[in-house]
């Protein structure tokens, strides 16, 4: 493997690395909000909202959902969101690798063999 090669497939392994170890990486959006109650004659009807609460937002089959975050879990939800934008730009990082070594000839299946669940 010539130099130029080993040093972008060396620096790609470190980035897929790094990105094996976010493991709180959740996609969604962290919001917190005020919200009503069930009961009629709970004060929260009156002006007195209740909250705020947790929430993160995710999408499934085209549509948005809110899950509820309890308050012992919002820290960890909270850094699996800020994870998430980290993998984004590492897979930002390694798509960029990739088309250095497609443009140069070097990319082939053979620099992943035994790393991917294919």
């Amino acid at each position: 493997m010539n130099a130029k090669k080993q040093k972008l497939v060396t620096r790609r392994q470190r980035l897929l690395q790094k990105l094996a170890g976010l493991s709180l990486v959740t996609h969604g959006s962290y919001l917190e909000r005020f919200s009503t109650c069930a009961r009629k004659n709970c004060d929260c009807h009156k002006g007195k909202k209740h909250g705020p609460r947790a929430y993160v937002v995710v999408y499934r089959n085209g549509q948005q959902r809110q899950v509820y975050v309890p308050q012992d879990q919002v820290a960890a939800v909270r850094k699996g969101v800020r994870q998430h934008e980290q993998a984004l730009e590492l897979l930002r990082q390694v798509t960029d690798i990739n088309l250095a070594l497609m443009r140069e000839g070097l990319l082939d299946e053979s620099l992943t063999a035994g790393q991917e669940g294919e």
